[in-house]
């Protein structure tokens, strides 16, 4: 029977540490062991290259190598003949091992020592079962497809983005046992991703900011690639990652109107897929878990599936809402307003927007609330419209029409956890509400 190299997936996760032997020009074996075989396709792997030492130099010599690895479930052997293809040091492949080794070093205690330097790409020759010894019990894995399909069902009944998010995140929750979740969307103007939605957190996190190409969400974005890793790996923890890169920035003198990221403090296990479609990319879409190896490449192939489904379905409801904006509902009976004013400061510098001091939101969502409020105090508006906010230029905004029902729902959930007085209320398809319940007293800088 011949083997298939996807059948042999489980045995490329890490679990149990693979060996690799090569041969120099004048015949002397050498046999060392891997910290990673990468699956690539059907016909390829990956392995890490950390150091120039003897296999480096006999691969170089000699492109022909033999890899064993072991199925952590079954202890099934196979050996791998191999014909090294050329190294890559940057792009998708090089940063999803990167991030793997950084959670096996950080696990093994070796974080000082394992560093790559490259991904080196083999061509699979011949899959070959090493016959002999007794394997161990298999362990049943739940089957992941009737999780999916739920998933995907709840999706297809969403009739706004709001509730679009919210379906996604306990969809995973109900039908897959993922209880920590995140969906971020993209700031292309920026270059950063901010949080829209999450699932399992004590603290929401709604708002928080990630740059691209910060941590496992940022290059996940960065590299349109998902990014899983099975150990917990310092450098990958949010709240070591961002206040570091905040402080070495310019926006470091502002790191209070930074919303904290709400993220596990020490994820054991992480995985990052970005929602595109074609070359543009829409967010990410962010799952952990405390327990080691929560995530296997099943359920990475499964969430790669439901991303693709969620970015088709963000779009056509965005396209939907532009196109098709509805009568707005009757206005309710108009609420007292009473009460010492609130006392709202904007800067113009990001659109940092605070009430009473207190940071709420900034950049497009800001300028946003600040519009509304001035419209608001100086002419008595409480009922918009999507479609004037894409065509007003006194924003002066590039680009906002672009996740523009995102960054509503953003102010809206933000509202709802800062302030109990100013809210966004959705009237129609394409219509919303300000309302307010204290005076307010509005401050320009």
């Amino acid at each position: 029977m011949t083997l298939r190299l996807g059948a042999l997936r489980r045995c490329f996760e890490g679990a149990i540490p693979s060996a690799i032997a090569t041969c120099a020009p004048d015949g002397t074996p050498n046999v060392a062991y891997l910290s990673q075989v990468h699956y690539v396709d059907e016909s390829h792997v990956a392995l890490t290259y950390q150091f120039f030492n003897t296999t480096r130099k006999n691969i170089l010599a000699n492109p022909r190598a033999t890899a064993q690895v072991v199925d952590p479930d079954s202890g099934a052997h196979y050996r791998l003949q191999l014909e090294y293809l050329r190294t890559e040091t940057a792009g998708p492949l090089f940063e999803n091992m990167k991030a793997k080794l950084a959670g096996i070093a950080s696990h093994t205690g070796m974080s000082k020592v394992f560093r790559l330097m490259g991904s080196d790409v083999y061509r699979v020759l011949v899959i070959e079962p090493v016959h002999g010894g007794l394997p161990s019990a298999s362990t049943a894995r739940p089957n992941l497809l009737p999780g999916l399909r739920a998933c995907l069902a709840g999706l297809s009944g969403c009739s706004d983005l709001a509730h679009l998010f919210d379906e996604t995140l306990q969809g995973l929750e109900r039908y897959c046992d993922i209880r920590h979740a995140m969906l971020l969307m993209h700031d292309a103007t920026r270059a950063r991703l901010y949080t829209v939605a999450t699932r399992g957190y004590a603290e929401s996190g709604v708002g928080s900011e990630i740059r691209i190409g910060e941590g496992i969400i940022g290059v996940a974005a960065r590299e349109r690639t998902p990014i899983r890793i099975g150990y917990a790996a310092q450098e990958y923890l949010y709240s070591r990652v961002m206040r570091r890169g905040f402080e070495g920035s310019a926006d470091s003198d502002a790191l209070e109107t930074e919303i904290p990221f709400s993220g596990l403090p020490d994820s054991g296990s992480q995985l990052a897929v970005p929602l595109t479609l074609g070359p543009r990319l829409l967010g990410v879409l962010y799952v952990e878990s405390p327990q080691e190896l929560r995530f296997t490449f099943e359920d990475e192939d499964a969430l790669i599936v439901l991303a693709g489904q969620l970015a088709l379905s963000m779009e056509l409801l965005s396209h939907s809402a532009e196109q098709h904006e509805e009568t707005a509902i009757a206005p309710p009976p108009v609420t007292a307003v009473q009460g010492a004013p609130l006392t709202i400061r904007h800067f113009a510098a990001d659109h940092s927007v605070f009430i009473d001091n207190d940071y709420l939101i900034k950049g497009v969502a800001g300028a946003i609330f600040w519009k509304l409020l001035r419209d608001h105090v100086e002419a008595g508006r409480s009922d918009f419209t999507n479609r004037e906010l894409r065509l007003d230029p006194a924003l002066k905004l590039p680009d906002i029409s672009d996740n523009l029902e995102a960054r509503l729902i953003l102010l809206q959930r933000r509202l709802a956890e800062r302030s109990a007085f100013l809210a966004i209320e959705k009237t129609g398809r394409g219509r919303f509400r300000l309302n307010v319940s204290r005076p307010l007293k509005l401050s320009a800088a």
